[in-house]
């Protein structure tokens, strides 16, 4: 079976959710198939075999990034000849299946790891390319021969936002962690190096800066954290310069009031994520909007427990009072959310037995129940499924 996997993120650019689920779905696919990855990136040269990286043309350079989404995907669709399915990732790459299952009469899978009528927020980084994007993941959407939904909340969100969709097409398939390399890491010289305080417990918080993930949540709940508690930020790549200037405000607000607050804007490497995951007292999750929220397996992988909102499929991973807390979320109440968030994880800062048990908790789930081989079979078996039905 020859796969062309569709992506805007692939290692070494990987900075959200969509590009881990890639990364890790390609390596356990190509045990079992002829996998091909088309991704975005510069440059022929590709860091391994099977990956072809695309760009828009010089002459869009400073078109909207709509059309330069649009640009790639017309190059990614011509390069799916002689594959015998696309399985296309985000709005970025959808068209591209679109397009080659139209040109080629292959069937086109496709992963949804958000819903653009679901961020609307979108608009403000997209401007008139939001309406592009949208109507590129509907039609995709609506056409595909399968679409992957991450979480069962993922899936009704699929089905509320397009009705028109066959829901036996719908299936869901969760994403997964690779335990062998997200789990407990005893060295501290990434912690000595940023200058975290060793003897002071600290929360963490691992994302880009964006409305999804509910940052200046955090920072506004921050301020009734226990004193005795450090808050680590590794938050880069903010959507927009109005919510990068408004995350630097409440950053420096929060600082002038408090110490022990760390701010790391650049993407740091895995292994020093692991280890920063593995010291945390606690993990903080605030996103308004997760179809279910790979970060947070994450920090179960490292025997960390987890705070988060509940929303989307993040109830599906984080076992409330199990392997973390969950919070409720209103967005017509944030005052309330942020309350909620400051005293939850003042609640695991506050008893060290039961952020242990969490925490192990946690791992054991992560363990047992979200391998990427388990993903990888179940992705598998809806491709020979689809294969094997009529278009």
């Amino acid at each position: 079976m020859k796969v062309g996997l569709l992506t805007r993120e692939y290692p070494p650019d990987v900075y959200g959710g969509a590009g881990v689920h890639v990364e890790f779905l390609a390596r356990e696919l190509r045990s079992l198939v002829d996998v091909a990855v088309h991704c975005w990136g510069e440059g022929a040269d590709a860091p391994d075999a099977g990956v072809t990286r695309h760009q828009a043309p010089a002459a869009l350079k400073d078109a909207n990034d709509a059309l330069r989404t649009f640009a790639v995907d017309l190059a990614m669709a011509a390069a799916l000849q002689g594959r015998d399915l696309a399985h296309s990732h985000t709005w970025y790459a959808n068209l591209a299946g679109h397009l080659g299952k139209l040109l080629y009469g292959i069937p086109h899978v496709l992963t949804a790891h958000s819903l653009e009528p679901l961020r609307p927020w979108k608009a403000e980084q997209l401007g008139g390319g939001y309406a592009l994007s949208s109507w590129a993941e509907r039609t995709a959407m609506e056409s595909a021969d399968a679409v992957v939904a991450v979480s069962d909340g993922m899936r009704a969100d699929i089905l509320g936002c397009y009705p028109a969709l066959d829901p036996d097409r719908v299936h869901v398939i969760r994403n997964g962690i690779d335990t062998a390399t997200y789990r407990p890491d005893p060295r501290t010289d990434v912690l000595s190096r940023i200058g975290i305080d060793p003897q002071r417990p600290y929360v963490l918080f691992v994302g880009r800066i964006t409305r999804q993930k509910g940052v200046p949540h955090l920072l506004r709940a921050a301020r009734d954290l226990d004193p005795d508690a450090q808050l680590v930020l590794c938050a880069g790549a903010p959507d927009t310069p109005a919510l990068d200037r408004e995350f630097r405000a409440l950053f420096d607000e929060l600082n002038a009031v408090r110490d022990g607050v760390h701010w790391i804007p650049a993407m740091l490497p895995r292994p020093a994520v692991v280890q920063l995951l593995t010291h945390a007292a606690v993990f903080a999750c605030p996103s308004v909007y997760e179809p279910l929220g790979i970060v947070n397996l994450e920090a179960m992988g490292c025997g960390t427990p987890v705070v988060a909102s509940a929303v989307g499929g993040i109830p599906e991973v984080v076992e409330d009072g199990v392997t973390g807390l969950l919070v409720p979320y209103d967005e017509q109440d944030p005052a309330a959310f942020e309350a909620g968030l400051a005293q939850a994880l003042n609640r695991v800062l506050g008893d060290r037995a039961e952020a242990e048990r969490m925490g192990a908790a946690g791992r054991d789930r992560a363990v047992r129940e979200f391998g990427w081989d388990t993903v990888a079979r179940r992705t598998v078996g809806l491709y020979e499924t689809v294969l094997g039905s009529p278009r």
